[in-house]
């Protein structure tokens, strides 16, 4: 992993663990829902953009590599693996 992305996506983590932490808060004070639901957003938003930074990460290094193999099986699987893993991340 790109040591840089990796520490923006554990700010990322971080930042969405603070932020159902306070969605917690909220829900224990009986806040309005649509405040809630603002903060529930928002932290998909954290955590999709981690997710984003990781894939690109994953293609900078890993991807790279099993190009450069030139063993074409390896190029397929990984690229399978890709779609299959980060496929689910554009299920509602």
């Amino acid at each position: 992993m790109v040591p840089e992305k990796r520490l923006k996506i554990l700010m990322g983590i971080k930042k969405s663990r603070w932020m159902l932490d306070k969605i917690e808060k909220m829900l224990a004070e009986k806040s309005y829902c649509t405040d809630i639901a603002q903060q529930i957003n928002a932290t998909i938003g954290l955590l999709r953009s981690a997710n984003m930074v990781l894939l690109e990460s994953h293609l900078q290094t890993c991807w790279v590599a099993k190009l450069g193999s030139g063993n074409p099986k390896e190029v397929s699987e990984f690229s399978e693996e890709i779609l299959r893993v980060w496929s689910v991340t554009q299920r509602n």
